[in-house]
């Protein structure tokens, strides 16, 4: 095993290389571009046996994606923000093919107005697509995680594509320390694709529901696809359980800190929940009694899991890096879905929504986001959700609009 300074980016081709993808449509967007220059270099040196096609669009990318892996070939695609959007209703499309493949997405801020920064508005908005979704905080995670969802895609239990998620730029272009599995280890732990039954072959009819049909059937196999996702906790679990136990590093479907004796809890996910560790370590030493609890499966979602690590906790503050205009954080309110009703749950359930546009989350407002959800626990008064802006942010902001209004004003006077 070796240890190399790598970028997000890098870990993950380097998960694909080493998962020996075969196939890998492709087309470029900021900030995932680098995952697909890396494996081209490769393939262009001889380094890598993948067959690399540049597509026209992310449409006919993952149309592609999913058509190679419903042959039997073990396929590997990136993408980001737009381009996830720009795709989605193959998402949909080939998650119904049951086509199990990897794709990377590497988040950003979806327009507008744009930004090339990350949030995770683009990745929740296929969190319905049938694409389960395992979502990394360092670039270690990214590559070893790259591992396990091939193992989870292709379990005949499941047999549904997976994203790997990431923050842009906060990970894709940042290097940290990545140690680098050998090949016979991945080998060993990851066994070539056996697409059994489910492989498209001349003259052999499967039933894959890409047909016409009516209500009744169609409902059959959307179940399904709940059913084969399903499963995936299960699979997730064992897959995970076993690249611990192969390369000693753990990667279960959450990711608790510090939270045994926690009376407040941060709940998140992705790379800011590093800089909630160390917030949490901070907290501590001022006698705060704060823990961290970093969603890593956000498909399927492990609610059983999610009720057993905060029973008896007094307060979660919920730490949302997307918005859904009219409602809110989409973690804080699938949270309250999984703890409603639960005996034992905590009573506070603050909400807080930041990072937007890859808007940095301070130590200080992380210390505010402790205090108000332990002042909610002393008075049940449960505040609104609240954005993460200073003053000195909305001062800079009225600057702007100020100049901006001047400016209009200039050119429409004669």
């Amino acid at each position: 095993m070796k240890r190399h300074l790598m970028t997000g980016n890098a870990a993950a081709a380097w998960g694909a290389r080493l998962a020996g993808a075969e196939y890998l449509p492709a087309f470029p967007i900021t900030p995932q571009t680098e995952i697909i220059e890396t494996i081209s270099r490769w393939i262009g040196d001889d380094e890598m046996d993948c067959r690399m096609v540049m597509m026209d669009s992310e449409h006919s990318m993952i149309t592609a994606a999913g058509a190679a892996a419903a042959t039997g070939v073990r396929v590997f695609t990136a993408t980001s923000s737009q381009g996830l959007l720009y795709g989605m209703e193959m998402l949909y499309t080939v998650a119904g093919w049951r086509a199990p493949f990897v794709m990377a997405n590497v988040s950003r801020g979806l327009s507008a107005p744009i930004t090339l920064e990350s949030d995770h508005n683009d990745i929740f908005a296929a969190r319905d697509s049938g694409f389960l979704q395992i979502h990394c905080a360092t670039c270690q995670e990214i590559l070893d995680t790259m591992l396990i969802a091939y193992r989870l895609a292709e379990n005949r239990r499941v047999r549904l594509p997976v994203i790997v998620n990431f923050d842009g730029y906060y990970l894709s272009f940042t290097r940290e320390p990545v140690e680098q599995p050998d090949q016979a280890a991945v080998d060993a732990y990851l066994p070539a694709f056996d697409p059994g039954v489910t492989q498209f072959r001349a003259g052999r009819p499967v039933s894959q529901a890409v047909a016409v049909l009516g209500g009744g059937p169609y409902s059959y196999f959307r179940y399904q696809i709940d059913l084969g996702a399903r499963a995936a906790l299960e699979v997730y679990d064992e897959a995970a359980e076993a690249f611990a136990e192969r390369f000693g590093r753990n990667h279960g479907a959450l990711d608790a800190y510090r939270i045994d004796d926690a009376e407040i809890v941060f709940y998140m996910v992705g790379s800011f929940a590093t800089k909630a560790k160390d917030a949490v370590d901070r907290l501590r030493e001022t006698g705060a009694n704060v823990g961290l609890l970093r969603l890593r499966l956000v498909r399927p979602f492990p609610e059983v899991a999610l009720q057993r690590a905060l029973a008896g906790k007094k307060g979660v503050a919920v730490i949302d890096q997307n918005l859904s205009p009219g409602k809110g954080g989409v973690l804080h309110t699938e949270l309250l879905s999984a703890l409603y009703g639960r005996k034992n749950m905590p009573a506070v359930i603050t909400s807080f929504i930041g990072g937007l546009g890859g808007r940095d989350i301070s130590a200080e407002e992380f210390f505010e986001i402790a205090a108000v959800t332990a002042k909610a626990t002393e008075t049940g008064d449960v505040p609104p959700p609240r954005l993460l802006y200073t003053e000195g942010e909305l001062r800079e902001m009225r600057k702007l609009q100020a100049i901006a209004h001047v400016e209009q004003h200039e050119e429409v006077t004669p």
